[in-house]
């Protein structure tokens, strides 16, 4: 046997969630171009679940079930209010708050296919709940209660808030989420699938997959993207900041991909929606930052912007801590993971891979006396 680092090219399963094919992402055959620009959040998790286009009444029907699902048990709101906030990061408590869940919903191990899927969408709707409640409960402030008359993107902006969002954010947030519904085999959806696989529960398999995304490598990108340019500070001080980068060959986060050749197809979408903000918020200065980073690194290193780039100054825009970033990243996700879950579940192996051993050859076990 031979290993290939990080599975790189290695083909573990057949899905028919997405597919990122000749740099196209597609989810169930839809194109991500056409979901962004028309599809409302809601739609592209009907999707991923059903494998189609919902028509009105079944999209008002999945819509209003989702928003019914939205509030969690009063003892997970209560754990969070026990937690150290100033001292944990939010992808830590969104992992023990999923966790949680999963000990007040009694069908948690029931397996059949109606009950994982009512669980999925419990999971899909009060996640964005647990998220807010968080932010608000470590600033002083009380969580606020779902609205069941607002869109999923517009809910989490007025949960975050609490008043009633514009329209250009609900427009750019819904795309954000969109966005970032489902990737393919992505560390995270590979990390839930291979848990599942145990005929383990879906809240395992989301605990899981949320402990894979709050590393660095994968979900972090876009609130480092924040920092640094937080730390740049202005447009004129660019070229000097990630000139010095370069000479010290410290990673400029935002940029590359392991799958796309071509460029991220996502990444135009939330660059429009960066320029949109904020033009909007008076602070242009994050875009033509992140304008100046981009033309620097392609021309440099002759790598293009990836989705997470952009989606810092979008989240920023809109009023998110940054530090939410990745949580965020894991409400839309959660889409995405639940039906790579459903998925697995239908057609289910045991994914157990065998490793090339590269450790010492055939040695002889000594008494403890003769050592």
């Amino acid at each position: 046997m031979t290993s290939t680092k990080g599975l790189e090219g290695i083909v573990a399963t057949t899905s028919s969630v997405s597919s990122i094919i000749d740099d196209v992402l597609t989810y169930q055959g839809y194109d991500i171009n056409d979901l962004t620009e028309h599809a409302s959040f809601e739609e592209v998790v009907y999707i991923l679940w059903n494998g189609k286009l919902p028509n009105e009444e079944e999209l008002k029907s999945f819509s209003n079930e989702l928003a019914s699902h939205a509030e969690v048990p009063q003892q997970v709101i209560d754990q969070l209010k026990s937690l150290p906030l100033d001292k944990v990061h939010p992808m830590a408590v969104l992992r023990t708050a999923i966790s949680t869940l999963g000990l007040f919903d009694e069908d948690a191990d029931k397996m059949d296919e109606q009950a994982n899927r009512t669980k999925a969408l419990k999971i899909q709707a009060q996640i964005p709940t647990i998220v807010t409640a968080f932010s608000r409960i470590r600033q002083g402030q009380e969580p606020v209660a779902p609205n069941k008359e607002l869109s999923f993107a517009a809910n989490f902006l007025y949960m975050l808030k609490g008043e009633l969002p514009e329209d250009l954010e609900v427009t750019a947030f819904n795309k954000a989420l969109v966005l970032h519904a489902d990737h393919e085999l992505n560390a995270s959806t590979f990390t839930a699938r291979v848990c599942v696989a145990t005929l383990s529960d879906v809240y395992s398999g989301m605990t899981a997959a949320i402990g894979a995304l709050k590393g660095p490598l994968h979900g972090g990108a876009n609130e480092a993207v924040m920092k640094m340019l937080s730390e740049i500070g202005e447009v004129d001080q660019v070229e000097s900041y990630i000139k010095n980068a370069f000479e010290k060959k410290e990673k400029i986060m935002g940029f590359g991909h392991r799958v796309y050749k071509n460029g991220d197809p996502r990444a135009k979408f939330l660059r429009d929606m960066s320029k949109q903000l904020t033009d909007t918020t008076g602070e242009t200065k994050w875009y033509d930052m992140s304008i100046r980073v981009e033309e620097l690194v392609t021309k440099e290193k002759g790598l293009l912007p990836n989705v997470d780039f952009y989606s810092a100054s979008v989240y920023h825009s809109l009023g998110i801590e940054h530090d939410l970033f990745t949580p965020i990243f894991a409400i839309s996700r959660t889409s995405g993971w639940t039906a790579h879950i459903l998925e697995q579940y239908a057609n289910n192996r045991l994914i157990r891979p065998r490793a090339e051993y590269v450790g010492p050859g055939k040695q002889n076990y000594v008494a403890l006396e003769q050592r």
